[in-house]
């Protein structure tokens, strides 16, 4: 008979298994005696607000002492709730479209070049483009529009809704 293999030794059955290191944490019991480490007062300490049932401190407060978030110094302006986002696509990821078509957001969508992050689009000049394209978007980079038009194709620039802005330049 051959002998047992590191392998078929290490197999677990009903007789050797065991949970996972850490799965089984014991309880904390508060309350049961000094023994316990966390008897009389519960680690809840002698007296005031916080031994009382109900209390509740808000996240941040350090017990009088000036918090954290007042210490820091503040710079600077943040506008993220009234900046706009813009979906991103290069120059250079518009050379798989046909010479002559049209590219938009939907377009661009249907190829998979990009996931939608916002019903805007950008376009940017990373990248070169060999065929002539009609892209509509609503904002183009100097170099992307360089780079479009150099290429034979023509930007069309786009409102917030996505009609045509007319001729109103953007940058």
């Amino acid at each position: 008979m051959a002998t047992k293999t590191a392998e078929t030794s290490a197999m677990k059955n009903l007789g050797n298994i065991a949970p996972a290191k850490g799965s089984n944490v014991k309880v904390k019991r508060w309350g049961r005696g000094i023994g316990s480490g966390l008897g009389k007062t519960s680690g809840r300490g002698h007296k005031g607000y916080g031994q009382r049932s109900g209390s509740s401190r808000r996240s941040g407060h350090e017990g009088g002492q000036m918090p954290i978030y007042r210490r820091v110094p503040k710079r600077g302006f943040k506008n993220a709730r009234f900046r706009t986002d813009y979906t991103i696509i290069n120059v250079g990821d518009l050379g798989c479209f046909d010479a002559g078509a049209t590219v938009d957001l939907d377009a661009i969508l249907a190829r998979g070049l990009t996931s939608i992050e916002t019903p805007l689009l950008k376009v940017l000049g990373n990248g070169e483009l060999g065929i002539a394209l009609t892209v509509r978007a609503q904002k183009f980079s100097a170099s992307a529009r360089q780079k479009i038009e150099a290429a034979g194709g023509a930007c069309v620039v786009l409102d917030a809704r996505g009609g045509e802005a007319g001729s109103e330049e953007s940058a």
